[in-house]
């Protein structure tokens, strides 16, 4: 049942909000129609939730809000219709508001919950100390790209990245200082990359890029660039890191996730226990395009 419920979740975020927006309204106007023909005996009110639970968990709030007014318009017309009398037309205004609040009731309490899921979806996606992606979603979207390499072959770059000397601001300055050179190396690398681009705090002092479509002179410049911007943030706030830095390209799909990250691991190794503070660059694969 979890299983079913989790997939009708995918289909409503997955598809164009455009399409969910149109089949909203032609399941509304289909049940006006079915309201006008059975009359006044048969109502089929508590129907018209359908669509606009489901706009406003594709769409967004403002959509469900649209589809709550219509619903309750269209079932004012189905009874002027289907000739429905009252003792005072005000009724047909009572009815129409009262049915109006119920829907709005719905649409707020369903984009609620639709929020409490995307920051729930939020939450286990990110490390909570730096902000960037924490490792399982990186490894996540690594094989996701690795699945669409197969399917259309683009190079693919993935970046090492370790903090050399961050056990010493530790116990220089502190868990605290610590914890905020891993939030300005996060914010760092996002503000220097791409929107397109992964950024992934791995492990205790390690990060990781997806830099997805970069050949490797592309990622050459890039990463240089990030690197010596890096290196002159930390001397401006007075941390004594640098960056040791492992950067594989993939021209062709790799085995496995774990593959390509234990290469780009080897090479930031290499740096590590020679020079630190630079990047070593590799090209796997044969080129396919």
């Amino acid at each position: 049942m979890e299983l079913n419920i989790k997939r009708i979740f995918e289909i409503l975020e997955n598809e164009h909000p455009i399409f969910w927006t149109a089949v909203g309204i032609g399941s509304i106007g289909l049940l006006g129609i079915i309201d006008t023909l059975t009359g006044n005996e048969i109502t089929f009110s508590l129907f018209y939730m359908a669509p606009i639970v489901v706009v406003t968990w594709a769409v967004h709030q403002e959509a469900g809000l649209f589809m709550s007014l219509l619903s309750a318009l269209t079932l004012l017309g189905a009874e002027i219709a289907a000739g429905q009398t009252y003792s005072s037309p005000s009724i047909y205004v009572w009815n129409t508001l009262i049915r109006t609040v119920f829907y709005v009731i719905v649409t707020y309490l369903v984009a609620e919950l639709h929020k409490a899921r995307r920051e729930e979806q939020l939450a286990a996606r990110t490390d909570f100390v730096s902000g960037a992606a924490n490792a399982r979603h990186f490894h996540e979207l690594l094989q996701m790209e690795i699945n669409r390499i197969h399917r259309y072959p683009h190079p693919v770059t993935v970046v090492y990245i370790d903090i050399d000397n961050f056990k010493l601001v530790n116990d220089l300055f502190g868990h605290k200082i610590g914890d905020e050179v891993l939030r300005s190396i996060a914010t760092e690398l996002k503000a220097q990359l791409r929107r397109t681009d992964i950024v992934a705090r791995v492990g205790g002092d390690e990060f990781a890029l997806l830099l997805p479509s970069t050949h490797q002179p592309e990622a050459k410049v890039v990463i240089s660039k990030v690197q010596t911007n890096l290196v002159e943030t930390m001397k401006q706030k007075s941390w004594p890191v640098t960056f040791s830095m492992g950067a594989v390209t993939c021209v062709s799909p790799p085995h496995s996730p774990e593959q390509l990250l234990n290469m780009a691991d080897e090479l930031m190794y290499q740096v590590k226990n020679s020079t630190k503070n630079n990047v070593r660059f590799f090209t796997w694969g044969r080129k396919q395009y």
